[in-house]
């Protein structure tokens, strides 16, 4: 009898021990859930750039597209009369230049001029020259210079150059068109660097994604699944048929041939699966 309660006892001991090591893989498969939702391809850096004056469309130096780089211009409007202001500020920076050293001019000569009459000391004769009257001159230099580069500011205004390198993808406006204040004239894009964006990831999921975590991304246009990693999540909420979703953004790991900015695609988001 002493014989079979311990073997039962053995068998109470075994099952005992062995219980946490059953409940593991259930908290191993909450901590894999996955998150699927639609998306859709997008650039990384997109720019709707316009004018802040308005004015004619003189030189529209590039088409849709092009391939710029970064500082490269694309528009010019045509600013006659900020191109004078440039050209009067100028001359009024040199004139000032011109009377700063007619001046000093002027106080050499007396210097020169005393000294051979009276044989006096020069550095004695310096500190009593009108000092005032150089330091006048310098003032006036400095707001002429001052002129010049707010003429040369607001003449950069007709100009719009690339903030980055990318493609132009847009233009909307003609050579001799007018241009209105802050409309959009020329839509650029990386293309070369794209991204996918969900747009309908709920409210409920998103507490499961976290930045790093990896990414299946099957684009239907392509028939091809890739992969990438959640890059970033946005601390907003957007409103889509009634539904609360949020935005998450991934980086695919390469960019596939043919992949397009608006093509669609499902991503599933392992949660928890940092890389």
């Amino acid at each position: 009898m002493k014989r079979f309660y311990g073997s039962v006892f053995s068998v109470i001991l075994i099952l005992a021990v062995s219980m946490p090591a059953l409940a593991a893989p259930e908290n191993n498969v909450s901590a894999q859930e996955t998150v699927t939702a639609s998306a859709v391809v997008v650039p990384a850096h997109v720019s709707e750039m316009g004018f802040v004056i308005s004015g004619i469309a003189r030189d529209i130096l590039v088409k849709e597209g092009d391939t710029v780089k970064a500082g490269q211009i694309l528009m010019v409007l045509d600013t006659p009369d900020l191109q004078f202001a440039v050209s009067e500020a100028e001359a009024g920076l040199r004139g000032a230049q011109a009377q700063l050293e007619i001046r000093r001019n002027e106080i050499i000569k007396k210097i020169v001029v005393y000294w051979r009459r009276y044989d006096v000391v020069v550095e004695k004769l310096r500190l009593s020259a009108p000092h005032e009257v150089i330091e006048k001159e310098e003032a006036g230099v400095q707001r002429a210079q001052a002129a010049l580069e707010i003429a040369e500011a607001r003449l950069a205004q007709g100009t719009l150059t690339a903030p980055f390198d990318g493609v132009v993808t847009s233009l909307h406006v003609m050579p001799g068109e007018f241009v209105p204040t802050d409309q959009a004239v020329i839509t650029l894009a990386t293309l070369d660097t794209l991204q996918i964006e969900t747009t309908d990831l709920s409210e409920r999921d998103i507490p499961n994604v976290q930045v790093g975590d990896v990414a299946s991304i099957f684009v239907e246009a392509l028939n091809e699944t890739i992969r990438g990693k959640v890059i970033s999540i946005s601390p907003r909420a957007n409103t889509v048929g009634g539904d609360v979703v949020f935005k998450v953004t991934i980086a695919p790991d390469e960019q596939p041939r043919g992949l397009l900015w608006g093509m669609t695609a499902e991503v599933q988001i392992q949660s928890g699966s940092k890389q």
